[in-house]
């Protein structure tokens, strides 16, 4: 037999060889190492080397945590992990372990771990003679009537001796005498009992009783031995002693039948009459209490009823002794024999025993990673006694058993500790009986955390909207995240990810609750926007991060007031304008052109009069800045006027500024040339022209009539020319964004709607292009200028240009 260890101590060969043939025909072998020994071995005896036999490494064995399962209270056995020796632990006494029950094998299981395995084996415990035979008594007396034949038979009582095989009883042996002599028969179980046979009929009147001593032996080498002494009285009794109608009856009774049902119904018959032939039945004398006390007999009847409660897994089968007497005066006995089988029905529920549990699990632990390991275990026999583990349905956990009545259980997917902590398993244990019995057992497996999500964000992006112009420090968002591993693994950590180099100096991150605060005052003038990236990360091992855009938009405030770019504030020259005496009313004579470094309403400019030489004669339109003729200009109007034209923005609070206009109502250049001698001439770069200038007006001069044509022609024609200009060139100066809301970092709340606006501005007759700041766009703008310095004639040109009209409120809205 492959795989089969045998170790004995005292055993013959013989022994070993019938031990080997037992294995190998019997159905209750089926461990995978076995081993035999006699009973009462000393503790600490070597049963074998159970590392040796199954192939294991001894070296690793302190690390693996090899172990011994047995079942029961008690461990018989262990393991010397120096040598390898299975040792016994406890004292074998195999008539208490198996009782008459043959072969006696005690089932053990190995069990190693890192990596985990399994093994069984059993050791056959092998009887010793160490009991004597036994009789019920120490002695027993017969009555034998004189008128009974030879070959008359008479059951004695039995000797009981609780070893088994050649050490269990073996024979009898009768003393010797003239009248009996003794037959040894044996029973169906291979148990002995003996029979006195009359082999010369007695005679009363020549002997009246006898003294015999009855001696049984086992097989033992030396053979033990009980004595009992057995006193025969010899009557005049019946001629004819009752006779059962058959030797031996058999019943069946399951294990739980009620107290009270009918076994078995015995019954004899006796020839004689009167009290001769009147029959009561009882149990034989040497009937083992414990069967007295299951069992019941009607004296009368013959009728065996139950009495106590039966128990398969006790006694599978009891072999009951009845006899029957006469009311003779030397009754006549009979004795027969019931053989009640046992049978077994499904009365012990399933036992689960948890021999190990690994928790917690990692969620990322494998699929077919063992988290427990457990064994069952049901007394009843047959189908009643095979069981099938199982788990619910609809968890990541199964249950595989690759040992008879061994059950591992594990994982059987991915585990996810965000969607489940920890895991309740019910396992039921059922047999298969009719009906069946289960039991239950609750494991707790715990799911430990792994670093396996992201930190998650409240929004892909933020916008934030700032005040300029405010207080360093302040915090202007919270980015939030949150994590749902644990512990460390949801520790979460901000970093701020420039956008550009100077995102570094102008915002910082709180890095344990991702508050963002600005280090600097902001400038809408000089920025509007600023893009960054924050990173949020775990701190777990590896660390998992995930960014989020921010944006900063910075909003305006009203902090620049309007800058007056025509008539130019800061130049020693004067601007004057030239316009015709009898103009009409309506009849633009310049603008006023300036622009508001701020946005949307605080970039809004209107415009009015705040002083004049007469108010009535001239306005100003509200949102251009054009200047026109309130009414028609008159002779006796006054050749000189000034204006002071005040430019308000519609920020909060308002800001403003002034610009004072200059203008001349004259017929011809000569009046206004000779009105200007005290003004300064103006440094021209373009001298060359200006003496071209000088020279024609000095030609036009010489003669009064041409002169006068040509001023006419003159003036009509730049008149339609200014107007062609302005009227092509009108635009609107503001554009209104998108509508968005703004945080006020300074005063908090909301801001209305900003509007940004671009203008062009031209200085001279070559329209350059003068950049006022972005992002405006400009517009051309133009007037006529005229000095003269010392009484020349001095620099004479034009500058045309158009501001297109800001919208109104209503517009906007």
């Amino acid at each position: 037999m492959n795989g089969v260890a045998v170790r004995s101590r005292g055993v013959t060969t013989g022994q070993v060889l019938s031990l080997l043939l037992l294995f190998g025909v019997s159905d209750w072998v089926s461990a995978a190492i076995r081993y035999a020994i006699p009973e009462e071995a000393r503790r600490g005896s070597a049963v074998g080397n159970v590392v040796a036999d199954l192939a294991l490494d001894l070296g690793r064995l302190p690390g693996r945590r090899l172990r011994v399962v047995s079942g029961g209270n008690k461990k018989y056995f262990g393991v010397d992990l120096t040598s390898g020796a299975l040792l016994v632990s406890e004292r074998i006494d195999r008539e208490e372990l198996c009782g008459a029950l043959s072969p006696c094998s005690l089932s053990f299981e190995i069990v190693v771990e890192n990596p985990l395995e399994l093994y069984s084996g059993a050791v056959e415990i092998q009887d010793i003679n160490d009991n004597d035979p036994v009789f019920p008594s120490s002695q027993a007396r017969l009555e034998i009537s004189e008128s009974v034949a030879a070959g008359a038979r008479f059951p004695l009582e039995s000797a009981q001796d609780p070893d088994v095989g050649i050490n269990s009883l073996q024979t009898y042996q009768l003393s010797a005498n003239p009248h009996f002599v003794l037959d040894v028969q044996t029973r169906v179980d291979g148990s002995k009992y003996a029979e006195l046979v009359l082999e010369k009929e007695l005679d009363r009147e020549e002997q009246r009783e006898l003294h015999l001593v009855l001696t049984a032996l086992d097989g033992g080498s030396p053979p033990r031995s009980a004595h009992v002494q057995i006193h025969i009285d010899v009557v005049d009794a019946n001629d004819n002693a009752p006779v059962f109608n058959q030797s031996t009856y058999k019943a069946s009774v399951r294990e739980n039948t009620p107290s009270g049902t009918l076994v078995a119904r015995i019954s004899a018959y006796d020839l004689d009459d009167g009290p001769n032939g009147d029959i009561v039945y009882s149990f034989s004398s040497h009937t083992p209490t414990k069967v007295r006390e299951l069992f019941s007999l009607d004296s009368a009847t013959g009728e065996l009823r139950v009495k106590g409660q039966l128990d398969y897994e006790e006694t599978k089968l009891y072999e009951i002794y009845l006899q029957a007497k006469d009311k003779g005066a030397v009754p006549g006995v009979a004795h027969c024999k019931v053989l009640v089988e046992v049978v077994d029905v499904n009365d012990n529920a399933p036992e689960v025993t948890v021999t190990s549990v690994y928790s917690p699990v990692p969620e990322d632990a494998a699929p077919g990673t063992v988290v427990a390991l457990l064994s069952v275990m049901d007394l009843d026999s047959h189908d009643n006694g095979l069981v099938n583990c199982l788990i619910p349905p609809g968890i990541p956990f199964m249950l595989s058993s690759s040992l008879k009545n061994y059950y591992t259980l594990k994982t059987k997917a991915a585990l996810d500790r965000e969607e489940a902590s920890e895991y309740n398993i019910t396992i039921t244990a059922k047999d298969s009986g009719s009906p069946p019995l289960s039991a239950v057992k609750q494991i707790l497996v715990q799911v430990s955390d792994v670093n396996d999500n992201a930190p998650q964000c409240s929004q892909d992006s933020y916008d934030v909207y700032v005040l300029e112009n405010n207080m360093p420090g302040i915090p202007i968002l919270n980015v939030s995240a949150t994590d749902p591993d644990l512990g460390r693994n949801a520790l979460l950590s901000y970093t701020l990810l420039q956008g550009d180099h100077t995102v570094g100096h102008i915002f910082s991150i709180n890095r344990d609750n991702g508050t963002l605060y600005l280090l600097t005052s902001l400038d809408h003038e000089d920025q509007v926007e600023f893009s960054m990236m924050v990173q949020v990360q775990d701190s777990g091992s590896p660390p998992l991060a995930t960014n989020v855009s921010v944006s900063v938009f910075v909003t305006d405030l009203n902090d620049n007031a309007p800058t007056v770019l025509y008539p130019h504030p800061n130049t020693n020259a004067t601007y004057t304008e030239v316009v015709a005496p009898g103009s009409p009313a309506g009849h633009m004579v310049t603008k006023v052109v300036a622009v508001d470094a701020d946005a949307g309403y605080n970039a809004w400019i209107s415009y009015t009069l705040l002083q004049a030489t007469d108010p009535s004669l001239f306005s100003v339109a509200l949102h251009s800045g054009e200047i026109f003729t309130a009414r028609q200009l008159r002779e006796d109007d006054a050749p000189q006027h000034t204006l002071v034209i005040l430019l308000k923005d519609h920020g909060e609070p308002v800001l403003s500024a002034s610009a004072t206009v200059s203008i001349s109502v004259a017929e011809m250049v000569k009046e206004v040339l000779t009105d200007l001698t005290d003004v300064a001439p103006a440094n021209d770069p373009r001298k060359h022209v200006t003496f071209y200038l000088i020279l024609a007006v000095i030609l036009v001069s010489a003669a009064f009539f041409i002169t006068m044509l040509s001023v006419g022609i003159f003036k009509c024609y730049k008149w339609r020319q200014s107007k062609e200009l302005f009227n092509s060139s009108r635009s609107t100066l503001y554009r209104t964004p998108g509508p968005f809301h703004h945080i006020d970092a300074v005063r908090g709340g909301l801001m209305p709607p900003n509007f940004y606006h671009q203008v062009y501005l031209t200085t001279d007759s070559r329209q350059s292009d003068l950049l006022c700041k972005k992002p405006f766009t400009s517009s051309p703008l133009g007037s006529r200028q005229s000095t003269m310095r010392n009484g020349e004639p001095g620099l004479y040109h034009q500058i045309v240009g158009t501001a297109s009209r800001l919208p109104t409120p209503a517009e906007v809205m």
